[in-house]
């Protein structure tokens, strides 16, 4: 009874992370947002929010989990943009240091403004776990629009990103 259990409950992890790995999220269509959302930490990201700011599909963008040293006009500089565009519709966030902090970060500037949709932009490994705990974080109130970052992950990177998932989901089921 125990090996079928554990013979279970290991199928159950290889069907998951065969899932999770091969069936990454993907970009979204355009469509528009109160607000979108950037997570740091990959490249492509900062730069698939301008561009999504740019196109119109939101008014706003905050850009979660900046260094406290980064100055709006060094981004500006950096990602070649105007800084009147980072004076208007752009805010830094200063405050998370990992997804769980970027999701309480982003569920008190999305509660200030009263938002009922952001437009999520992060890398397509990352993008199941912080859709997660954004979810878990902003409610069933405010709609998550997935906008995937396409990359090319290792498999060490989805191994681990996996059971960063499954911990999440855990600690979700648990109340932690």
């Amino acid at each position: 009874m125990i090996k079928r259990l554990i013979s279970l409950l290991f199928l159950a992890w290889v069907l998951g992370f065969a899932w999770f790995a091969l069936l990454l999220p993907l970009p979204a269509a355009p469509q528009k947002t109160d607000a979108i959302v950037v997570l740091t930490g990959g490249p492509g990201r900062i730069d698939r929010g301008l561009e999504m700011l740019e196109k119109g599909e939101a008014k706003r963008l905050l850009i979660s989990g900046v260094a406290r040293e980064v100055k709006p006009r060094e981004l500006a500089a950096e990602y070649e943009r105007p800084q009147a565009l980072f004076d208007c519709c752009i805010a830094l966030g200063f405050e998370a240091e990992d997804t769980r902090s970027n999701a309480t970060e982003v569920a008190a500037w999305v509660a200030r403004r009263n938002y009922r949709s952001i437009r999520l932009i992060t890398t397509d490994w990352h993008m199941r776990r912080a859709q997660y705990e954004l979810g878990r974080a902003l409610g069933a109130k405010v709609a998550i629009l997935p906008d995937a970052v396409r990359s090319h992950p290792g498999f060490a990177t989805l191994f681990r990103e996996y059971h960063k998932y499954l911990a999440g989901l855990a600690g979700g089921l648990l109340g932690l």
